[in-house]
């Protein structure tokens, strides 16, 4: 959770089991949630009229006053509601993580598993900040809560529907828990509209059209609608929304709508907040007796070291890294902006399996089978997985191509490439 950093414009079987992870190898967009950042054009646009009546802004004004916004206090809730068009990945999380989850009630608390659970489906938040070193984001439940805290070296997660607890200090804190030393959520999991903004304001270029659209309430608070719009073609986002506060800057929601129609796919905003200090309780905790503990060094040499959803799934760091255009190793950037797509060429060439084998069972057969749509060209054949919000070409000779585009443009970039 980051909601006071500056905002920058520029189960079954062994043999199941196993199989479940080489499965794991092929389900390419699961959930690679912002993997083609935009860039940014300045086109100056004053808000219009609406309720709240607000002084006119320009938009670059508005992104300056984002990126200026100091407030490093607030608490609240927020409610974030995510549809990718895919299985819930707590579901998914728990049957293709290295291990599995195991445990008491069959949920464990490390971060890098049960933070996925916000990429898909509609979720609760509790959040609190304190200046850089105390963080606190808690997922609700009607009977339990899972909560991430942040205070100083200490980093403690706790489940308290299977009552157990992932602890991690100094280095370890940033390493396991969050990979960036003083935030406590993994790497690519938002849990704040303004984390959300970020990373669609990180960079700074001629591929978008930003202009501030009217006014609106969120939380009580006034705020200002930033519209963000691809100029470009081919993108599976229609436009991004941002509700900015108007005396602080801090973005209070965040909406994100897909150029297909339709519903959301990521809509995230305060239902409360709050900019005072909070409690100083909200950032300390102490294990109940009889909770199960599991420090950092011990999930590292369970699972893996800092493993996340970039670990499981080819192409989610690999196309993150797309959008900052750029290539590395087995990855080639195609394109810029909101149509950017990442080749990738898987190692040894492996492609998509036609049928069941003892590396891949029956039924993930079946879920590879439902997602995705067999298609051929000038490449040869491969098969398209799908969401509403990335989607992935697999060809049959083991490259992938992957991006926020329509499938038809991935087909054309394929073509291109061979």
């Amino acid at each position: 959770m980051a909601p006071n950093d500056s905002a920058e414009t520029n189960g079954g079987t062994r043999g199941t089991a196993a199989g479940r992870r080489k499965a794991a190898r092929y389900i390419v967009p699961v959930a690679v949630a912002g993997v083609a950042a935009a860039t940014i054009g300045l086109v100056p646009a004053l808000a219009s009229s609406g309720d709240p009546d607000l002084p006119k802004i320009s938009a670059q004004q508005l992104i300056e006053k984002i990126a200026a916004s100091d407030t490093e206090q607030l608490s609240g809730t927020v409610k974030i509601s995510t549809d990718l068009g895919i299985p819930s990945l707590g579901g998914l999380a728990e049957s293709f993580a290295p291990g599995g989850t195991g445990g008491k009630g069959g949920a464990g608390a490390d971060p890098q598993e049960r933070m996925t659970e916000l990429a898909s489906g509609t979720h609760t938040l509790r959040v609190a900040t304190d200046g850089p070193d105390k963080q606190r984001v808690s997922i609700l439940d009607d009977t339990s809560e899972y909560s991430l805290i942040h205070n100083g070296d200490q980093v403690w997660a706790y489940d308290s529907k299977s009552d157990q607890a992932y602890h991690a200090t100094g280095d370890r804190a940033g390493e396991d828990a969050g990979k960036k030393p003083g935030h406590p959520v993994p790497d690519g999991v938002p849990t704040t509209p303004k984390a959300l903004a970020e990373q669609v304001l990180k960079a700074a270029g001629p591929t978008t059209s930003v202009t501030v659209d009217g006014t609106a309430q969120v939380a009580g608070r006034d705020a200002y609608k930033l519209v963000v719009k691809p100029k470009q073609s081919g993108s599976t986002i229609g436009s991004v929304v941002v509700a900015v506060d108007a005396e602080n800057g801090v973005p209070l929601k965040f909406t994100m709508l897909p150029s297909s129609g339709g519903k959301a796919i990521v809509d995230a905003g305060f239902t409360k907040v709050d900019f005072s200090k909070p409690d100083a309780s909200s950032f300390t905790f102490t294990p109940p007796k009889g909770t199960e503990v599991t420090e950092a060094d011990d999930a590292k040499a369970e699972h893996g070291a800092g493993k996340g959803l970039g670990d499981l799934i080819p192409g989610a760091d690999a196309a993150q890294l797309g959008a900052g255009g750029k290539s590395a190793g087995n990855t080639k950037i195609i394109g810029e902006g909101w149509s950017t797509i990442a080749e990738i060429t898987t190692p040894g060439g492996t492609g998509i399996p036609s049928k069941a084998s003892d590396d891949v069972p029956a039924e993930a057969q079946q879920f590879l089978d439902a997602l995705g749509d067999k298609v051929t060209g000038k490449f040869g054949s491969g098969t398209v997985f799908k969401t509403r919000l990335v989607n992935a070409l697999m060809t049959d000779d083991g490259k992938v191509y992957v991006g926020a585009v329509t499938k038809d443009a991935l087909v054309k970039a394929a073509n291109s490439a061979s």
